[in-house]
């Protein structure tokens, strides 16, 4: 029996986008965020990009935008107002390559 193992990786753009979102949710004018609470939050995000590799069906990046940093998207509503999309490829053995983390917020 063949056991396939399949993995999430990041890219290094990827881990910037990570770390500029929980600066960006600390130091946010409008309602800055305790850095505890920003954490969880950026966890949150991890653990969604975590799970992309167990998922059966992976939607196609349609804007031009994401299309830029890869050929999936998944898109994570955090709340009303924002949707995280994580753009990422699959390689043939079912490994996950995170790309890109942006929010509707950026995303034109």
């Amino acid at each position: 029996m063949n056991i396939v193992i399949s993995m999430v990786f990041f890219s290094e753009i990827a881990d910037n986008d990570l770390t500029e979102i929980l600066l960006g949710l600390i130091s946010w004018e409008k309602h800055p965020l305790e850095k505890t609470h920003a954490l969880n939050y950026v966890d949150d995000i991890v653990s969604v990009c975590h799970s992309l590799d167990t998922k059966s069906f992976h939607s196609k990046t349609t804007y031009p935008a994401h299309k830029r940093y890869g050929e999936k998207v998944y898109r994570y509503g955090r709340n009303p107002q924002t949707i995280w999309y994580i753009i990422y490829d699959i390689d043939k053995y079912g490994n996950v390559f995170v790309n890109k983390i942006m929010s509707n917020h950026t995303t034109d």
